[in-house]
């Protein structure tokens, strides 16, 4: 730098002055030229340099790399448009050739397009042109040659990449020469034709979906899953692409089954751990299969449930979900299986998850596993399983798709088992909860399950004055009015909520206020509260359990003298007489206990009548207990089947139906192809024709 100072403290005279000026000018277009455009310069040519300081660019130095780039892309755009024309032109060619009757020909020009379809900017010419995408698609279909096959193949995929390329395939009808070439002995092939129809369907919609199963796609593809060796990437675009034709579609539902597909998923989630994509597409797949009866009952059958279990752990959320969607979906029809220990603890686990999706699937499958299975239930308990199902309940309690079956898995978990009293002990903290969720606000299914874990918690008697203190007893009355107004004034099928009727709530708030009327003061509240005239008339209904409820609340309202005289007021003998002969134990015995109660001044050989009859009846409450109230799966799609024949003899069925209407769809897409292609075929002619009458005139 001190060296530059110098340089310019040096005196110049005018005349050196004007002479570096002169030169400064004559040089600068050659000092531009050697920053932008170097190859311009004559070799060995000079010029005078404006830098002065070697670490520091001039500022036109500074704009050499710049321009650069833009005179390399301006060249590019210009061999770019060359190629989309040279191609354009080339193409006329190139279909003739591919219709050669010489296999080399035909070969040699099909490797031609595949080389220009790698390539961005004839790929476009290649786009452009219909008439080649429909002679590719000919030549598919006839030629037999594995060489041409996989070329064009692999031109179709390169095509399929854009959306203009996608439609022109499948406007020239490609889908079906995709579909064929699934089952060609060439792996590349497979390759090539599977990512093409992976693009379609996921780019095209629901007709490009027709279009593949009418061309039996689904039955190919399931096919190919249980092919030796196969690659995993392969897979994972197999298993989209029958995620995407079976989504929201019974008839694929079926046909993946009735060919053994879904046991083939199984396997591949057991064998091929370490790849997340296909774990994923896999899961989802099964997913959507676990949605159908057949299916579910096939996946649970081979293990499926212990398996998905397994995959709780996987580091990739996505994988998780999907197993956790899948097995709340089976869980339903899986509530009498056994050794699902593992599945139980880990659901258990992910219950202080973050995540509002893993919770809400693990309540459900929580829910349903403890459905009238007893080792399940304890199993739970013992896991923490009512403390975190507590838990999940206060923390989403404005959540009504947790807490709902949350509240159905702490209903199963009180009732019907060796821990249920400990069970009912840890769930006494969240009853103000449980209470102000019976109010008017709340849907009737999420009611419906919170009236079933009052019951339970009311059958121990240390939780009565807790269900008291909260206000309970008001809330369940007020139910029963609400529910039945409903009754009386009649209600649309469009109005039930879930299957929930108001029949359901009148029965459920009647038989948990049984329950509370064990206790003196309960009594007492349900009798101020003019509710026996209601109870009274639910005897006449013809629903059998709500017989029950209203017999078994009577009974117990009627261990009160004040109770029995306003029941006996309501003339209930005559409708409890006929009651006696019920066929169900229950209702005669709760009957029988009812009228004896209220005979307590009556004559002594009516007394003893009854003392008989009750005698008969075996009252025992403690029995009567666990016939009130059976466990309920809540999943909304499908209920536990346990009649495993019938559902084999109706998915055999459906399996059959679905297999004759594929068949006719199939027929009625063949003739349509058909007479597409002789249209298609007296174009070309009418088009020969007047190439050649041009032809004539023209040498003429």
């Amino acid at each position: 730098m001190g060296q530059v100072f110098e340089e310019w403290q040096h005196e110049f005279t005018q005349e050196q002055v004007s002479d570096l000026n002169r030169d400064m000018v004559r040089t600068r277009a050659d000092r531009i030229r050697a920053a932008m455009f170097p190859e311009t310069l004559d070799d060995g040519s000079s010029f005078v340099s404006t830098q002065y300081e070697a670490g520091e660019a001039t500022c036109v130095q500074k704009l050499a790399q710049p321009s650069q780039l833009l005179k390399e892309a301006i060249v590019m755009l210009i061999h770019y448009q060359d190629d989309v024309d040279v191609t354009a032109i080339a193409i006329p060619e190139l279909i003739k050739l591919l219709q050669d009757n010489d296999r080399n020909v035909a070969r040699q020009a099909a490797g031609t397009v595949f080389q220009l379809a790698k390539k961005e900017a004839p790929r476009h010419a290649l786009i452009e042109n219909p008439d080649l995408i429909s002679a590719i698609v000919k030549v598919l279909t006839t030629n037999d040659d594995p060489e041409t096959v996989k070329a064009l193949a692999g031109t179709l995929t390169a095509i399929s990449g854009s959306k203009k390329g996608l439609l022109s395939i499948f406007r020239c009808g490609g889908i079906p020469a995709l579909v064929k070439m699934l089952s060609s002995p060439v792996e590349k092939v497979v390759h090539y034709s599977l990512t093409t129809l992976h693009n379609i369907l996921q780019h095209q919609g629901d007709d490009a979906k027709r279009a593949v199963r009418l061309a039996g796609g689904v039955q190919k593809m399931v096919d190919l899953l249980s092919k030796d060796n196969a690659p995993l990437r392969m897979l994972a675009l197999l298993t989209d692409c029958l995620e995407m034709l079976s989504f929201q579609h019974q008839e694929s539902k079926l046909i993946i089954v009735s060919k053994h597909g879904t046991q083939q998923l199984i396997r591949i989630l057991q064998h091929n751990a370490d790849y997340e994509k296909l774990l994923f597409t896999t899961c989802r797949l099964l997913k959507v299969l676990s949605v159908e009866t057949s299916n579910k009952q096939v996946i649970i059958e081979c293990n499926g449930m212990n398996i998905l279990g397994a995959m709780l752990d996987n580091l990739s959320n996505r994988v998780v979900m999907n197993c956790l969607w899948t097995l709340r979906n089976l869980s339903d029809q899986a509530t009498k299986e056994e050794g699902l220990d593992d599945l139980l603890e880990r659901s258990v686990r992910l219950l202080e998850s973050n995540d509002v999706g893993i919770v809400m699937c693990c309540v459900g499958i929580l829910s349903n596993l403890t459905c009238n299975n007893a080792r399940n239930k304890a199993l739970v308990c013992h896991f923490g399983g009512v403390q975190a199902l507590v838990q999940t309940m206060l923390q989403a309690v404005e959540r009504d798709d947790i807490t709902e079956p949350a509240i159905c898995a702490l209903r199963h978990l009180t009732s019907r088992h060796e821990q249920a009293k400990a069970a009912q002990e840890a769930v006494r903290h969240g009853i103000p909860t449980l209470v102000k969720l019976l109010g008017p606000d709340s849907h009737y299914p999420l009611v419906k399950a919170v009236i079933g874990l009052c019951r339970n918690l009311g059958i121990g008697s240390a939780n009565q004055q807790y269900l008291r203190d909260a206000g309970a007893i008001p809330k369940l009355i007020e139910l029963l009015f609400r529910a039945d107004g409903e009754m009386s004034r009649g209600y649309r099928d469009d109005d039930v909520e879930d299957g929930v009727v108001p029949e359901d709530v009148a029965e459920g708030s009647t038989g948990a206020l049984h329950v509370l009327a064990r206790d003196p003061m309960n009594r007492q509240l349900i009798r101020q509260s003019n509710v026996i005239p209601t109870v009274v008339r639910f005897l006449s209904s013809p629903n059998e359990n709500m017989q029950r409820s209203a017999a078994g609340l009577l009974c117990e309202l009627a261990t009160d003298k004040e109770a029995a005289d306003q029941i006996e007021a309501q003339n209930a003998t005559v409708i409890l007489q006929p009651l006696l002969h019920s066929a169900n134990e229950c209702v005669a015995t709760y009957a029988a206990a009812t009228m004896y109660r209220m005979s307590e001044d009556k004559p002594h050989d009516i007394r003893k009548r009854l003392s008989q009859e009750l005698t008969n009846s075996l009252f025992r409450p403690e029995d009567l207990d666990d016939h009130y109230n059976n466990d309920e799966a809540i999943f909304r799609t499908t209920r536990p089947i346990f009649g495993m024949v019938d559902a084999q003899k109706a998915a055999d069925k459906a399996v059959k139906t679905a297999g004759q209407e594929y068949e006719k769809k199939l027929r009625d897409y063949e003739t349509a192809v058909k007479k597409q292609q002789e249209e298609e075929r007296n174009i070309d002619e009418e088009i020969a024709k007047l190439e050649a009458a041009k032809n004539a005139k023209e040498s003429a």
